[in-house]
C-alpha cells in the first residue's frame, strides 16, 4: 500500500525508501537538529502523519496470514474513538450512522468506519528513576499483564528512562510479541539517578515510526516529574500532535514528592486521546494495564478526507459525537486534534540546506 507520510527523525536518516518526490529541510533548535523528510502528494500538500493514504478505496478485510488490513484513501484523517455511557464502560457494537465528526467545529463525511480489533504497535515507557525501586516489580506484573491482554498481532517494544534513555529490546530487536523478551526488556537497567520523562517519550515516538502498523500506542508509567530531560514539554507536546500516537499515561505518585507533575501526564493523554491514571498505589497499576488493552482493543476507526488547499498549515481541532437509540448520553474520547506542517517549496529547502548558518 502506497502511503504519504511525514517523517520526523531527531539527528538521524531514517534511510528507508518511499514512492514519490523526497524533500529534506533541516534547522537548528538549540543544539537540537530536526530533520524533516516529506513526500509531496500530487497535489502538493503536506498533511500530519496520520493523514494516511492509498490510492483506491476498499473495505477493511483480512489478509491471507489472518492480518487486519485497512485500505485507505489518499489524504484521509485516521481517528481511534472510544465511547463510554454515563457509567463511564465502554459501548460497542454501534455503526456508522450513530457517529457524526466535526474539525474546527465544521461537519465532516465519514468516508470509512470499522469496528476490528486492529493490531498495534505500542511502546511500554517506565521511569527507572531512583524513586521507582520499591515499585519495579508491580510495573513490570503490570507491563505483562498488558501485553497478554493485547491483540496477539500487536508489535511492542520498551523504553526504560532514568538520567539517560535506552531501550529495552537488543539491537536487532526493534519489537516483540514474546512476553519473556519484555520481561528481559523492563529488568535490564537499575532504579536509578533522576527523571529524563520527557527525553522517554521522543524516544518512544520516534521508535513508534519503525512499526509495521497504523495504530500506534505509548503506555507511559512514571512516578514523578521531569527533572533531567533535554528536550521540554513543548518540544514533546508539538511532536505528539503531529503522529497518531495515542498517549496512556499512569502516575504512580508520592504525596510528598515535590516533582510530580500529574498535569504534564493528564495533557499528554487529552491532545493525543487517551487517558491519564492516577492509583494510590502500584499494586493498582496491573488492573490498570489490562483495562488499557481491553480500550485500546474496542475503539472504533473513523477516516474522513480533510478540506485542505495548498500551502495549508497550522493546528486543526477535532470533535466525535455519538448518538444511539437506548444507549443514553454518551461521550467520546478522542485526540483533540492534529497539525498540519507548511509545504516546503523545493528550491527554499535547497537554500536552506546549502546555508552554512543553518
Amino acid at each position: 500500500m502506497e502511503m504519504r507520510e511525514l517523517v520526523m527523525s531527531l539527528g538521524r536518516e531514517d534511510g528507508r525508501s518511499s514512492p514519490g518526490l523526497l524533500l529534506t529541510r533541516t534547522h537548528k533548535a538549540g543544539n537540537m537538529v530536526i530533520t524533516y523528510r516529506c513526500l509531496i502528494g500530487l497535489i502538493g500538500l503536506l498533511l500530519a502523519p496520520f493523514v494516511s493514504g492509498a490510492q483506491a478505496s476498499q473495505p477493511s478485510q483480512a489478509g491471507a496470514s489472518g492480518e487486519y488490513i485497512l485500505k485507505l484513501d489518499a489524504n484521509m484523517v485516521v481517528l481511534s474513538a472510544t465511547v463510554l455511557n454515563r457509567h463511564n464502560t465502554p459501548v460497542s457494537g454501534l455503526t456508522k450512522d450513530d457517529f457524526q465528526v466535526y474539525e474546527d467545529g465544521k461537519r465532516q463525511q465519514i468516508r470509512q468506519f470499522s469496528s476490528e480489533d486492529i493490531p498495534v504497535t505500542a511502546g511500554i515507557v517506565v521511569d527507572n528513576s531512583g524513586s521507582m525501586g520499591p515499585k519495579r516489580d508491580d510495573v513490570i506484573a503490570a507491563a505483562l499483564a498488558y501485553a497478554r491482554s493485547s491483540n496477539p498481532q500487536d508489535q511492542m517494544f520498551v523504553v526504560n528512562f532514568n538520567d539517560h534513555v535506552s531501550f529495552g529490546l537488543p539491537p536487532s530487536m526493534a519489537f516483540t510479541d514474546r512476553q519473556d523478551k519484555l520481561q528481559l526488556a523492563l529488568s535490564r537497567i537499575a532504579t536509578i539517578g533522576q527523571t529524563a520523562l520527557y527525553d522517554g517519550i521522543v524516544a518512544a515516538l520516534d521508535h513508534l515510526n519503525q512499526g509495521a502498523r497504523d495504530k500506534k500506542v505509548l503506555i507511559l508509567i512514571s512516578d514523578g516529574g521531569d527533572n533531567a530531560s533535554k528536550h521540554s514539554l513543548a518540544q514533546v507536546v508539538a511532536m505528539a500532535k503531529q503522529t497518531t500516537a495515542i498517549i496512556y499515561a499512569i502516575g504512580i505518585f508520592d504525596e510528598q514528592d515535590g516533582d510530580r507533575k500529574p498535569g504534564v501526564l493528564s495533557r499528554l493523554a487529552r491532545e493525543t486521546g487517551g487517558e491519564a491514571f492516577f492509583p494510590e498505589s502500584s499494586k493498582e497499576v496491573t488492573s490498570i494495564c489490562e483495562g488499557i488493552a481491553h480500550d485500546i482493543r474496542s475503539q472504533y476507526t473513523l477516516m474522513y478526507v480533510p478540506a485542505i488547499t495548498d500551502g495549508d498549515g497550522g493546528y486543526r481541532t477535532v470533535e466525535v459525537r455519538a448518538s444511539a437509540h437506548g444507549h443514553g448520553h454518551l461521550s467520546v474520547r478522542t485526540r483533540a486534534g492534529y497539525s498540519v506542517p507548511l509545504a516546503v517549496p523545493a528550491v527554499a529547502t535547497k537554500a536552506a540546506q546549502d546555508d552554512p548558518g543553518n
